[in-house]
């Protein structure tokens, strides 16, 4: 009798654990990230949007992504932006060679700070110039598919507390903004948020071609080369 007496009783404090559960987990899942890029070719731009379940007011909001190797940021274009205050970002890496073709790079990590949208306080956005690299000739193909992971929401709030269901400490020596060197605590949500990804299709050379291009480079080298030696030899002046 005893034993079937506790067996209630486990059972409805383990679903009211369930309940409780879920119940946290269904509200952090309100966050959503969504990135898109803008125009077309090699040339685009990242455009980084995040709506918050909760408001975030003091708190530094951040996109953190690690971009595939294909997708490279310009670091001297980026400082150039910050300069004019057009954006604000910080790039983790140790060197970005801006000619090396997609095989012989890396994958840079690049927080991306975003910044409120007008009327409203839990929408946050942010947009930055990336570029395509050249990527090998592949074979029966004319494109390569570069997917962009979902990026991952930081926030960092010196003066201001965030619910402990939801957020959790991340290790991101970063400080929270320009005006401040000291490195504040950033937390990253417990549930992942609701994400878009994205994709970008480059161009790329057809192996089968190989033979034509190098021909035809050749001979148009060799014509232009006999072209700049011939008027050099009608128009210029040589000295003995």
């Amino acid at each position: 009798m005893a034993g079937g007496r506790r067996e209630p009783m486990g059972v409805g404090a383990g679903l009211g654990a369930l309940l409780c559960a879920l119940h946290v987990q269904a509200a952090c899942r309100v966050t959503t990230v969504t990135q898109e890029l803008l125009k077309e070719g090699f040339h685009r731009d990242l455009l980084v949007e995040v709506e918050l379940g909760e408001d975030a007011g003091g708190c530094a909001v951040a996109a953190q992504m690690r971009l595939p190797a294909g997708i490279y940021v310009d670091p001297y274009e980026l400082a150039t932006l910050q300069q004019h205050n057009l954006t604000k970002a910080v790039l983790f890496a140790a060197a970005i060679d801006l000619e090396a073709p997609e095989y012989a790079a890396g994958a840079p990590v690049l927080l991306l700070f975003l910044e409120r949208a007008a009327r409203s306080r839990r929408r946050f956005r942010a947009a930055l110039p990336v570029h395509a690299r050249y990527h090998r000739p592949a074979r029966g193909t004319g494109g390569a598919l570069l997917v962009l992971e979902s990026p991952e929401l930081l926030l960092c709030c010196c003066h201001s507390h965030l619910s402990a269901e939801c957020w959790e400490p991340a290790e991101v020596d970063t400080p929270c903004s320009s005006d401040n060197t000291t490195p504040c605590q950033w937390y990253r949500t417990k549930h992942r948020p609701a994400h878009e990804g994205s994709m970008l299709r480059v161009p790329v050379g057809l192996r089968e071609h190989s033979s034509l291009v190098c021909a035809l480079t050749l001979l148009t080298t060799g014509l232009c080369s006999g072209l700049i030696l011939a008027a050099a030899c009608k128009y210029g002046h040589f000295s003995q």
